[in-house]
């Protein structure tokens, strides 16, 4: 809170940390128990460069379940063979859609279903009658991920460091950039199981990787030889939408949610890919999108550009003319069947332009997130930076408000930092915007953020000391690096 300079987009809150320099982010954790992660937010570098953030209940008080005999994080990630940022420089130079990765990963271990990687697959412990609590975090580029054990049942308790209702499930999904907290007990004979997770992949004919990460529950009183491999589980099919929307809508706040019900501010955005004609200039290996086109996305038809000299909060806090406009559209500039298959070619090329949306502090919100079937509808992880806000309703189609504004919830709504658009559907978010700054809001399978599906919130400053965003701290990075 108040402290944006320690958020870390680039050319968003900072310039990227010049290499060998370094910067300190420095924050106060407020109102938030259970599992978030850090990550590199520049070009690809989130590839190798994240990791777990375990916040514990105050001293002297517990979770609100049993407590478990230990935390385990998990971390699901993707790898590829060659360097994720020349992977990234390649795309944007031809326009078309990046090499996907060549494994998954769990705790940076690909698991033993690949070739020459078993020496090295992560194992989990587990006494029989022991309850440990998994904290399962997508890392992943590029892609939601299904995840299972062999013959266990997951309780979820908590997501985005908030808790939940729980409820019990066989399998989990996470969109890049989502937490899930699960208890998982010894009730099974004692022997190995896998621990396994894959794509979920909703796009139609987008390429996507069809392989299997695993590690390994392994019971201490289990028989050490005889090379038997570890039983599998059943996982879901890769576009099995009905798994991911059972699980999405089978979250429930643990108490009593505090959902703005009266609004100042009622946004409706429309999110999906692009096609970009090819420029006369260019070559067309350059132009290597479907019929010669170059990938592109964008909210509300402006594909979002990152300025170059300064970052947005930055020119924010200085009143740096020429880096940013406020005219980012509340609406779609053209009402269309937006989940229908005869969409107008005219929409596959957006405007690019840095647009923000002001926000008066305090200000009461509600987005309508609207997929879109433009080139192809996908399942976007949203996420916003900045804010935790309540996921009131998610549906597929186009999004009626005189008949589904009667779906809302407003009493037990989970409270979250990223929501999964569905896939031909929509998502509902709400908040109260009182945390000042300039904050992104954007598609977190990170190719479509490199195409700009993407905006950002000002939000203003209040009254006083504590409703004012702090002044930038000495070494914050403020020089344009280029990768």
């Amino acid at each position: 809170m108040r402290t944006g300079w320690a958020d870390g987009p680039e050319f968003v809150t900072q310039c990227p940390i010049r290499p060998g320099s370094s910067y300190t982010y420095r924050f106060t954790i407020q109102g938030q128990e259970g599992t978030l992660w850090w990550h590199a937010h520049s070009s690809w570098l989130r590839a190798t460069v994240y990791g777990s953030l375990l916040i514990l209940p105050p001293a002297g008080s517990s979770y609100p379940f049993p407590n478990p005999h230990r935390n385990v994080p998990l971390l699901l990630g993707e790898w590829w063979d060659g360097n994720p940022v020349d992977v990234l420089r390649e795309a944007i130079r031809t326009g078309a859609a990046p090499n996907i990765s060549d494994a998954y990963t769990i705790n940076g271990q690909p698991g033993d279903l690949y070739k020459c990687s078993s020496q090295d697959t992560t194992i989990v412990p587990i006494n029989v009658g022991e309850t440990i609590l998994l904290r399962v975090i997508n890392a992943a580029l590029n892609q939601p991920l299904f995840f299972t054990v062999a013959n266990h049942k997951f309780t979820v308790v908590g997501a985005d460091a908030s808790y939940l209702k729980p409820f019990t499930t066989n399998a989990i999904v996470l969109g890049p950039g989502q937490t899930t907290d699960v208890l998982i007990t010894g009730d099974q004979p004692p022997n190995h199981y896998y621990m396994a997770a894959r794509a979920y992949q909703s796009a139609q004919n987008a390429p996507f990787g069809n392989t299997t990460t695993t590690a390994i529950l392994q019971y201490k009183s289990a028989p050490c030889c005889g090379g038997a491999k570890p039983i599998m589980p059943l996982l879901p099919a890769y576009n099995d939408t009905n798994t991911a929307t059972r699980f999405s809508q089978s979250f429930r706040s643990l108490k009593r949610a505090e959902v703005p019900t009266e609004l100042d501010e009622n946004l409706f955005i429309t999110i999906g890919l692009g096609l970009n004609n090819c420029p006369k200039n260019f070559r067309s290996r350059r132009c290597q999108g479907p019929n010669g086109t170059r990938f592109t996305a964008s909210m509300n038809n402006v594909s979002f550009a990152l300025p170059s000299n300064y970052s947005l909060l930055q020119a924010h806090h200085h009143a740096i003319p020429g880096v940013f406009t406020t005219d980012f559209p509340a609406r779609p500039p053209v009402k269309f069947d937006y989940t229908g298959s005869n969409i107008s070619r005219s929409l596959y090329q957006p405007v690019r332009g840095t647009k923000l949306y002001k926000l008066k502090y305090g200000s009461r919100v509600q987005i309508v997130l609207q997929d879109t079937g433009i080139v192809t509808p996908e399942n976007h992880p949203i996420h916003l930076h900045g804010y935790d806000f309540y996921i009131v309703a998610e549906g597929f189609g186009n999004f009626n408000p005189k008949k589904d504004t009667a779906k809302f919830n407003l009493e037990n709504p989970p409270l979250r930092n990223t929501v999964g658009v569905p896939v031909n559907g929509w998502a509902v978010i709400r908040f109260v915007a009182d945390n000042p700054g300039v904050w992104i809001m954007h598609c977190h399978l990170d190719a479509h953020i490199s195409w700009g599906l993407a905006m950002a919130f000002l939000v203003e400053n209040g009254n006083g000391l504590l409703e004012t965003m702090e002044e930038p701290p000495a070494d914050l990075p403020i020089h344009l690096v280029y990768f």
